[in-house]
């Protein structure tokens, strides 16, 4: 049996144990301005900073964010070095790293690889409720790139953090009725 879900030309099928305790742990996104971004990121995201960790020798701040109910945060430690464990130990992170003085730089502008030439695409978010989130994002003033009405896929909805960078937002209840139409298959 594979332990793969589904076929596609270059998987490999043997797991190799040496990676069994292998934990995707975070997604690194370049910014201008840590204050317009941290805003964007805890605010509109609710997302929570569970650690900082500046360079100054070499003027960089790295910020480590995480989606985190209240709940969840007892389960965070206070003491530094232990979270800072916990901080590179949990999956799927968001890091945000600052160049001192970035903001400052008008030649400063960090690619989205969504226009010429592409790369990265985007991260995204699941919400409980898309249509609610897409209000509040809109009465908070979040730029939209693709509202969940707009263009043929009606399930999903982009939007754009303060360096230009997409974020998918989508109901996970909703992706197979709206991608059925859509699949080759």
């Amino acid at each position: 049996m594979s332990r793969h879900f589904e076929e596609a030309p270059g998987l490999y099928d043997a797991h190799d144990e040496a990676t069994h305790a292998y934990v995707f742990n975070q997604t690194m996104l370049r910014i201008k301005d840590p204050e317009a971004t941290l805003d964007f990121y805890t605010r509109v995201l609710g997302m929570t900073l569970v650690k900082k960790l500046p360079f100054p020798e070499m003027k960089f701040t790295l910020f480590f964010l995480a989606a985190l109910t209240p709940e969840q945060l007892k389960d965070w430690s206070a003491d530094a070095d232990t979270r800072l464990v916990e901080t590179f130990s949990r999956p799927a992170m968001l890091e945000l790293t600052y160049n001192w003085g970035s903001e400052h730089d008008d030649q400063v502008n960090y690619h989205n690889g969504n226009d010429e030439p592409k790369g990265f695409g985007h991260i995204g978010f699941a919400v409980p409720n898309l249509d609610e989130a897409c209000e509040r994002f809109e009465a908070l003033g979040v730029r939209f790139v693709k509202r969940p009405q707009d263009g043929k896929m009606n399930d999903i909805a982009f939007i754009q953090d303060p360096d230009g960078y997409w974020i998918e937002i989508f109901e996970p209840k909703r992706l197979p009725a709206g991608l059925s139409k859509h699949l080759g298959s």
